[in-house]
């Protein structure tokens, strides 16, 4: 992926790395990318509609289903990192959500995680909100 790759509509989240992010040696650890991921999903989902924490409350979740991540070039203590994440795809009762992880020009590591609608209560898929299900970007 570069960095022309990720639409004009993708929510931009700004990142500086911890000490605590990295492993011994002396690199972002691989799993903290889903971390990433995950803080730049929840400002996603305030800029395009309810939090989280709102749409649990109307009774609805996203969890994970799928995983994904693709990685080019390590991170560091103290960078500065953006993380740009956007829908890529929906289905009735689904989302994808993609994103990438940015230092200065260069994409880092991209990848997207599957989310699918289900209710709070039942845990039985439900369908997408509509101004879910309308965020999708080409």
């Amino acid at each position: 992926m570069k960095r022309e790759d990720i639409p004009d509509t993708a929510v931009y989240t700004r990142y500086r790395v911890a000490y605590a992010d990295t492993d011994m040696m002396g690199v972002v650890y691989y799993g903290n990318y889903l971390t990433l991921f995950e803080r730049a999903r929840n400002e996603l989902m305030c800029a395009r509609g309810p939090s989280y924490a709102e749409m649990e409350a109307g009774g609805m979740m996203l969890p994970v289903t799928e995983a994904h991540v693709d990685y080019f070039s390590p991170a560091f203590y103290d960078d500065e990192l953006d993380i740009a994440a956007w829908v890529g795809e929906t289905r009735a009762a689904r989302c994808k959500v993609c994103c990438a992880v940015i230092r200065g020009g260069a994409v880092l590591a991209c990848g997207w995680t599957v989310h699918a609608c289900v209710d709070a209560k039942t845990r039985r898929p439900v369908r997408l909100p509509q101004w879910l299900a309308d965020s999708q970007d080409s």
